[in-house]
């Protein structure tokens, strides 16, 4: 699949297992699983780092093989999940440093456009989150891009 705002194609996927059971070799519980992931959670981590740590150090290859349910699921259930999610999250986080670099780096034009292209990809994957109700339908992003023109 191509990439939005470029002419490039899109980075290849990893390969899911392919077996929806869960492995032989894993010797831990689910009680142990979830238990893990609450740990990982406190610890600060978001639920992708989650998931590579378990595949990681803990040999635990899809959470929801074991489980039955994501790495997010677990979260929301025991009350620790993120406010907003993980992926919206970091795009916000992103357009804030380079909001901060445009600050201090006025002539620098091309990061003003990409600074565009990045808040319109926030503004449509927050529409795409308040239609499925995983966002709060009163969460608004601030617009950057007419402060800086």
């Amino acid at each position: 699949m191509a990439r939005i705002h470029s002419h490039r194609r899109g980075k290849s996927q990893s390969t899911r297992p392919s077996s929806k059971r869960a492995p032989t070799w894993v010797n831990y519980s689910q009680d142990e699983i979830v238990a893990t992931v609450a740990k990982l959670a406190k610890e600060g981590l978001a639920p992708s780092q989650i998931g590579l740590r378990l595949r990681d150090e803990f040999g635990v290859p899809h959470t929801k093989t074991f489980l039955g349910k994501t790495i997010t699921e677990v979260l929301r259930e025991s009350k620790s999940a993120l406010p907003i999610p993980e992926d919206l999250g970091r795009l916000v986080e992103r357009a804030a440093k380079l909001k901060d670099h445009l600050g201090k780096h006025h002539a620098d034009r091309k990061n003003v456009r990409s600074l565009e292209l990045l808040e319109a990809k926030i503004h449509r994957l927050s529409n795409f989150y308040k239609s499925h109700e995983k966002l709060s339908a009163d969460w608004k992003y601030a617009v950057a891009v007419a402060q800086l023109a």
